[in-house]
């Protein structure tokens, strides 16, 4: 049960945003080009970051680099 504590869990790293041009989702409501985000949880493919709306969100990995 992991993700009811996501939000309130301590961060590792930090990634910046570099683009929302998705192919499938619409992401540019959510994420802000150039703005830092703390992961919260990561797996192979995607990052787990809190979005624009305050929520939790997986992302692919294609929208950020490492900060």
């Amino acid at each position: 049960m992991i993700h009811q504590t996501w939000t309130e869990s301590t961060t590792g790293k930090k990634v910046r945003c570099v683009h929302t041009d998705a192919k499938k989702y619409t992401v540019a409501n959510v994420l802000t080009i150039g703005k830092e985000y703390e992961v919260k949880n990561e797996s192979e493919e995607y990052y787990f970051v809190v979005d624009e709306s305050g929520k939790m969100g997986g992302f692919y990995k294609e929208y950020f680099e490492e900060v």
